[in-house]
């Protein structure tokens, strides 16, 4: 890669640094704490109803970080985690100034070295294409690499966690729909992001597919739509063949995942996952509502789930996709009218060793 001024020189790769994937071994999963009567329209207790369910579930399996804006944020969030019967010393609270919850599109994306070495990249945040306010959460793995005392490695792209998903032989995916905008990076063209996200990320290629859900603010992330389960399996979200918002779309993306071919020339195995049959809209817009915008833990799966006929149907796909783990679902109702789910509002820091 030529020397450019919009990456770290030396970069992670070449300091042998990759981002491992979310399925490995965990030190903790971070979210941040909801506030703003007016950012939630008058709905922020429920959302945090939402928010402490889930904080609950991802407890039992691993310690929890919570960002946290100021002190009545925090007694809000500890006196409802205490009623929901949340182990004391399960969760830690750090200070931190946010615009929004969506941590994982403004959060550090965490990468691993020799030794275990963990660091944190830190992409630029301009709020989903500038249509959000987004100062104090561009700042964000700024803050949370300093805290974890841990090297930084700083790109002058921009870029969202949502926006990629890493499989275990680096092959990433994501949709042109979003990184392909024309806003976020004006002029970075399909092989530039190739190169970045290999010498950012250890990515070993870039799998481009079309894009992901109707009214979804983030451009299509691709997870909401597809994710990786193992190293020869993905998860494709699917549309009704009446769901003339979503089944163009959604079908060629996985008419794209069938041709795809691992390393050997052998295929992936694919798991269908339906949307939940519930299409109905607030103000105007559909909120994007997805199965595949689940949050892997250690030894589990956390899926949202509508209070919708498909929710059994959707949690005994994923069952079959992670045998080997507790997949659990969590209501996710009030959080989506934000514009995401459970993945959107964690980012996992993988186990690491000695900070860099």
């Amino acid at each position: 890669m030529e020397p450019d001024l919009r990456t770290p020189d030396p970069t992670p790769r070449q300091l042998g640094y990759r981002m491992p994937v979310e399925s490995a071994r965990h030190a903790a999963t971070w979210t941040t704490w909801p506030t703003g009567v007016d950012l939630w329209e008058g709905r922020l207790d429920a959302v945090r109803d939402d928010v402490a369910a889930l904080v609950t579930q991802i407890a039992r399996f691993e310690p929890v970080v919570i960002n946290v804006g100021d002190d009545a944020g925090q007694a809000d969030a500890e006196r409802r985690l205490a009623a929901l019967g949340v182990p004391e010393g399960s969760v830690r609270f750090h200070r931190l100034a946010s615009n929004d919850v969506w941590l994982r599109d403004v959060g550090p994306l965490f990468v691993v070295g020799p030794g275990g070495r963990l660091a944190a990249t830190d992409w630029r945040f301009d709020g989903w294409g500038g249509k959000h306010a987004a100062e104090l959460d561009d700042g964000a793995p700024a803050v949370i690499a300093d805290t974890l005392g841990v090297q930084r490695f700083a790109f002058d792209v921009v870029l969202e966690g949502g926006a990629i998903e890493m499989g275990a032989d680096g092959t990433v995916l994501t949709t042109r729909s979003c990184l392909l905008d024309g806003v976020r990076n004006p002029g970075l063209d399909e092989a530039g992001y190739h190169d970045l996200l290999r010498e950012g990320l250890g990515a070993t290629r870039l799998v481009w597919l079309h894009g992901g859900l109707v009214d979804d603010h983030t451009d299509g992330h691709i997870d909401t739509v597809v994710r990786f389960a193992g190293e020869d399996a993905v998860i494709c979200t699917v549309a009704d063949h009446d769901d003339a918002e979503n089944v163009a779309t959604l079908s060629a993306n996985r008419s794209a995942l069938q041709a795809l071919r691992r390393a050997d020339g052998s295929p992936y195995r694919i798991f269908d996952l339906p949307l939940p049959k519930d299409r109905s809209r607030v103000a105007g817009v559909r909120p994007p509502r997805s199965y595949a915008n689940f949050c892997l833990v250690n030894g589990g799966v956390i899926v949202p789930t509508w209070h919708d006929p498909r929710d059994a149907q959707a949690l005994t796909v994923l069952r079959s996709a992670f045998p080997d783990r507790e997949v659990v679902g969590v209501a996710a109702t009030e959080l989506v009218r934000g514009g995401g789910a459970f993945h959107c509002v964690t980012q996992h820091q993988p186990q690491g060793g000695t900070p860099s």
